[in-house]
């Protein structure tokens, strides 16, 4: 056997059984440990440091399978063993014992209960997130003709619209779309509220003119830090821009905070701007149950086939 190693041999025996041991260590070297043990683990006989024994009789207290455990601590050097089992039958019935012991695998299945979250429902609604008109003053103007509306989008959004109107007109372009929407009492108008902008939100065909004639602006949407580098006139990056009198779009969710960013290339004439966001949000509804699972574990045991 190696050095620091242990080997175990298995046997099964009938009840009454008498057993011969012997055993030798061919160098003539200490074995640590030798012992004989019924299975599990109750022991019959043990012997520390030994190089030799000779004839030990062991009677067989049950039938079943029983343990030969040889034990070597030495961390360099090995170990040439030499043993001999003899077996002597406690009558005739057992003359015929078949004392090989043989190994399956055994699989043990339990049942266990653990809880688990599950989706009652998604309730989806619009939720207005900007509504508001901001000033943009002329090229020519001693504050400048750059604004920026920031704003964010709410949890769980999964799709949102804007609209840019420039002065009365885009205002009432806007207006004229809600009237139009909220008097057809189709199943657009319902779901969407009744609001043009949820209806872009929600992909349905939009209610909105754009316009052709009138003062336009020039918009950006960006995200907060660009947004910063816009109104520095410094170099920025945006996700959109265009030149218009009126603008809307779907969109679909965009990371951290968001802003639009406005110029005017007017030389002496301001300008208002109506700036509406409109977000989709699904918020789901969560319970927990209590569930059923089922845990297999498998383990080798040793047995007999008398």
């Amino acid at each position: 056997m190696a050095a620091s190693a242990e080997e175990i041999f298995y046997y099964g025996f009938a009840e009454g059984d008498k057993v011969i041991f012997n055993f030798e260590e061919v160098n003539g070297k200490e074995l640590k440990e030798l012992e004989i043990l019924a299975m599990p683990s109750s022991s019959l006989f043990m012997d520390y440091k030994t190089k030799k024994v000779e004839n030990k009789t062991v009677v067989i207290p049950e039938t079943g399978i029983y343990k030969f455990r040889f034990a070597n601590s030495n961390l360099l050097a090995g170990r040439i063993c030499k043993y001999r089992i003899q077996r002597i039958p406690a009558n005739d019935a057992s003359q015929k014992f078949n004392t090989v012991a043989y190994k399956r695998t055994v699989y043990d299945t339990t049942y266990f209960e653990e809880p688990e979250r599950y989706l009652v429902k998604a309730d989806t609604f619009a939720t207005e997130v900007m509504n508001q008109t901001v000033k943009v003053h002329s090229k020519n103007n001693m504050n400048g003709n750059r604004t920026v509306s920031n704003f964010p989008l709410p949890p769980n959004t999964i799709a949102w619209s804007y609209y840019i109107g420039v002065d009365q007109a885009g205002q009432q372009a806007y207006e004229q779309a809600a009237r139009t929407l909220t008097e057809s009492k189709t199943f657009v108008s319902a779901i969407a509220n009744s609001s043009p902008l949820a209806a872009v939100a929600l992909g349905f065909a939009p209610l909105i003119t754009h316009l052709r004639a009138g003062e336009d602006i020039d918009y950006y949407l960006s995200d907060g830090d660009n947004a910063t580098l816009f109104y520095e006139r410094r170099p920025f990056k945006c996700y959109k821009q265009s030149k218009v009198i009126n603008d809307f779009a779907q969109m679909s969710p965009l990371p951290g905070s968001l802003a639009f960013c406005f110029s005017n290339d007017n030389e002496i004439q301001a300008v208002t701007v109506a700036v509406r966001v409109m977000a989709i949000q699904v918020n789901p509804v969560w319970d927990t149950k209590m569930v059923s699972r089922m845990k297999v574990a498998q383990h080798e045991e040793w047995y007999l086939k008398n």
